[in-house]
């Protein structure tokens, strides 16, 4: 009998430690697989989730044969590349674009997301890749306006909402309304505005496209609004390597080449 228990304690207690070293096992491997930081996991999965529009031309788009493209997608492509992973778009409308990333359907965004501090409560972005500033254009023979201050008594074609819109009236301005960028160059040429105060990015973008239109920019705002890569918050070692990344195109020249390829001159300033 005292054997028989004997043996059963033995058998038990055998049970028991291999029961703690299981736990012992699993414990560690969640600690070491909840130690492993973001780019340390893109890296060993070999790629990089990206979410993008994929419908907001010329930065993400899909081109007549259905490729995604764009200063966008060259930016975020050449990232990737650098960080010696494949980048994968995850094509999203922008109303989800942020609940997405909270979602983790993607480690970052790349879709000219504006740099505001409301926003940076939230996430976390790199070091501003891309500057736009708000431009007043005119057409080539107009010499009477040359600063804001001009605008007044004039007609200025805005879409009526915008903010743009805002600094015209602002300005004395008469404000036409207007659906778009495209459209507010359209009344210019036909005499029907005087002006428009517009994106400096949507003015490049359509010198690119029209290089012969007769239009050009009176004068612009001093100050430049700058977008950024985004992140979910607690991923500094993936935001230092993507600022890294964008560091050195900006070094090389792969950077001002991207840029011109899209616009013709160097937006990041």
């Amino acid at each position: 009998m005292k054997k028989r228990n004997i043996f059963i304690s033995t058998v038990l207690a055998i049970t028991l430690v291999a029961g703690l070293a299981g736990c012992s096992t699993k414990n560690n491997s969640n600690t070491q697989a909840a130690s492993k930081n973001l780019l340390e996991t893109v890296k060993s999965q070999g790629k990089i989730l990206i979410g993008t529009e994929g419908t907001y031309a010329p930065f993400t788009f899909h081109d007549k044969d259905g490729k995604l493209t764009g200063f966008d997608v060259d930016i975020a492509g050449e990232v990737a590349k650098r960080l010696g992973v494949k980048a994968e778009f995850v094509e999203t409308k922008w109303d989800g674009m942020f609940a997405g990333l909270d979602a983790k359907r993607f480690d970052m965004i790349v879709n000219e997301v504006g740099i505001r501090p409301d926003r940076q409560e939230k996430y976390d972005f790199s070091d501003p890749y891309i500057a736009s500033r708000g431009v007043l254009v005119v057409a080539k023979d107009n010499n009477s306006i040359t600063k804001f201050e001009d605008l007044k008594g004039k007609k200025a074609a805005q879409s009526l909402t915008s903010n743009y819109a805002d600094i015209a009236k602002k300005n004395g301005a008469e404000i036409v309304n207007s659906e778009g960028f495209n459209q507010s160059i359209d009344l210019l040429l036909a005499k029907r505005a005087d002006a428009t105060i517009n994106d400096s990015l949507s003015y490049y973008d359509l010198l690119k496209q029209k290089p012969d239109v007769a239009v050009k920019i009176a004068a612009q705002q001093s100050n430049a609004s700058s977008s950024g890569i985004m992140f979910r918050k607690d991923n500094k070692e993936l935001v230092a390597a993507v600022n890294k990344a964008l560091a050195d195109m900006k070094t090389d020249g792969t950077y001002e080449t991207i840029s011109k390829k899209w616009f013709g001159v160097d937006v990041s300033k």
